[in-house]
């Protein structure tokens, strides 16, 4: 089967390409502007599915700027889709788009608190995960995944250099996530692919860690002090409103972000491994940037 794969160049789009070549598909992961319907025709002309992987995951970038890659560069890509007559469609979606929930792990019948909506990625990546499933596409949505590649770095990247480093030495005590290894979530990407049924979406994740046992666990491995300092909420969202953390991400931080992957694990026959090997080679990446001088 040939297929195109967007975003075959980052961090998870880099394994799912690898993982779909494994298994014998014919990749093609041409790096093609999401804003350029004419490039977009071009690179899926021939191909019999399409997984689109890329986005811009940033809290960082202008709000407008994620909006036109998250939203409008979908629409296009299902356009483009559309004019080939490709029925086989993978939209990488976020385990954000299914909550995080009070009291218990989210599934996918759940949706994110209305709060968290003021976040441009988070809004925008539900959004696009909207055309997608109207369109037919099978939704995949992947909760932290870690290990080896992420070299831009994502914000999850970001936050492993930052414990590895030592500049990250506190941790926000009301939070937690569901961590996995990208490499469990390439292999999810492709039985999803493979099995997955049109319009239905599927939760990809590992194990829920609190935030202070995530860092302690980084930290072991790098090496480095344990960060101890256990920030309340409340402290928390005043820094970010005076502008001394990230807003955005300060308001992500108030429920724990954990998610059940039980309809993958029954529906698809995903089975993720544990996360320390991943969690290992996130770090070992980390602390080789560092050692370079480039963290």
């Amino acid at each position: 089967m040939k297929v195109y794969v967007t975003g075959g160049t980052g961090f998870v789009g880099s394994h799912v390409a690898r993982e779909l070549r494994e298994q014998g598909a014919d990749v093609r992961d041409d790096r093609v502007d999401l804003l350029d319907p004419s490039g977009l025709a071009r690179a899926v002309e021939g191909c019999e599915a399409i997984v689109h992987v890329a986005a811009l995951y940033s809290y960082d970038a202008p709000a407008h700027e994620i909006e036109r890659v998250n939203v409008e560069g979908t629409g296009n890509l299902l356009e483009a889709a559309a004019r080939q007559n490709i029925r086989r469609f993978l939209f990488t979606s976020t385990a954000g788009t299914c909550g995080p929930v009070p009291g218990r792990p989210a599934t996918e019948d759940d949706e994110p608190p209305a709060w968290e909506l003021e976040v441009p990625y988070k809004r925008t990546k539900l959004a696009a995960e909207g055309l997608a499933r109207e369109a037919g596409a099978i939704v995949v949505n992947p909760t932290t995944p870690i290990g080896d590649g992420d070299r831009k770095p994502t914000p999850t990247g970001r936050m492993i250099a930052g414990v590895v480093t030592g500049r990250i030495r506190a941790y926000v005590g009301t939070t937690g996530l569901n961590v996995v290894d990208v490499r469990d979530v390439a292999r999810g990407h492709a039985l999803a692919l493979a099995c997955g049924e049109p319009g239905e979406r599927y939760l990809l994740g590992g194990v829920d860690l609190s935030l202070g046992d995530l860092f302690a666990a980084i930290a072991d491995l790098a090496g480095r002090t344990r960060p101890r300092i256990r920030v309340p909420y409340a402290v928390a969202l005043a820094a970010g409103r005076a502008g001394l953390v990230n807003a955005d991400e300060v308001k992500l931080a108030r429920l724990p972000m954990y998610f059940s992957s039980d309809k993958a694990r029954v529906r698809l026959g995903y089975v993720p491994g544990p996360v320390e090997p991943a969690l290992a080679r996130a770090v070992a990446d980390a602390l080789n940037v560092d050692g370079k001088g480039a963290a």
